[in-house]
Order: structure tokens, then sequence, then C-alpha cells
């Protein structure tokens, strides 16, 4: 089980236990010691075609307007019903950037 104070650095950690590609990072934007932004950030070098997507309890215009997120970024606003979290799984994939 993952420590609530240390997600961020705990997915670091199991992605150095990991050799396969990882195609989708679903993290939410604020989490203790390290949140989503910098996590994908360090992530994104090691996997360039990684998509992600971005989920927080907070508004996503709240997270664009404290300059938390870009405005073009994929971004799931909680809670959200699985198949909203399929729409955007699906959208995220199949996109390009």
């Amino acid at each position: 089980m993952w420590g609530v104070n240390r997600i961020g650095i705990d997915a670091l950690r199991v992605r150095k236990e990991y050799e396969g590609p990882i195609h989708l990072l679903l993290t939410d934007v604020v989490m203790p010691k390290m949140g989503g932004k910098e996590l994908s950030e360090r992530l994104q070098p090691l996997y360039p075609r990684m998509k992600v997507i971005y989920m927080s309890g907070y508004t996503d215009n709240a997270i664009v307007r404290h300059g938390i997120l870009a405005p073009e970024l994929n971004f799931l606003e909680k809670p959200f019903t699985p198949e909203g979290l399929a729409r955007k799984v699906r959208k995220a994939l199949g996109s390009e950037n």
C-alpha cells in the first residue's frame, strides 16, 4: 500500500521496477511531497509519448487561474463517473499531444 504522504515518490519507485512502456499517467494535481505536475515532468523525458490526465477536486478554472496547469492539458474534475473517466482516457490516448 502506498503511503499517503509519498504518493508521487512511490510512483517514481514503481516506475523503476517496471520495465515496459507507460502509455498513460493518471495523477492528482495536488499530492503531498510531489504534485502531479512535477511527477509528470519527471516521467515525461523517460516516456516522451506518455499521455497525462490530471485530476482534482478543484475546478479546472481554479487550477488554471492559479497557474498550476496550462489550459490545454487533459483535466478531469472530481468526482467523476467511470464513464467520464473512460471518455477522458479515450480522448487522451487518441490524441497526438
